[in-house]
């Protein structure tokens, strides 16, 4: 809980100031046993992240030396802008509303595909009740 809270929250690097009262960063033999347990902790965190990551992500966050910069790389690369993530939602939302059976189709296949179109709206944020789905599959029926 702990590693998770310094990924999405930041570093706590351990800071003093100086004779003209600007922050600089401690020696390392200035900090204190705290201080040391959260940078330990810190070196951890990341190394979780780097050991999670698929190495074409990895070479996108490497020289990045925070969790928390790491983690928000990830995440603008996997989500994209905010722009990117509507204009994902659209897409979804025109595959939901155009969705229809294809000619032949069985009824597993029709649900496998319709579930992978709500699962990514989920995702996304985007949510239905179950009523209005199956109504949605019913409609989306062709005769046979």
């Amino acid at each position: 809980m702990v590693i998770w809270m310094i990924i999405v929250n930041g570093p706590d690097v351990p800071t003093k100031r100086d004779v003209k009262g600007n922050i600089v960063l401690k020696k390392d033999s200035e900090w204190t046993a705290e201080e040391k347990k959260n940078v330990e902790i810190k070196a951890k965190a990341i190394n979780i992240i780097h050991c999670a990551t698929s190495f074409e992500k990895f070479t996108k966050v490497s020289r990045r030396k925070i969790a928390k910069g790491i983690w928000d790389k990830l995440q603008l690369t996997h989500e994209g802008t905010k722009q990117d993530k509507e204009t994902r939602v659209n897409m979804i939302m025109n595959e939901y509303e155009m969705f229809f059976m294809i000619k032949n189709e069985s009824i597993d296949a029709l649900f496998e595909r319709f579930s992978i179109i709500i699962n990514n709206l989920d995702a996304m944020g985007k949510y239905f009740f179950e009523v209005k789905l199956g109504r949605k599959i019913l409609r989306s029926r062709t005769k046979q």
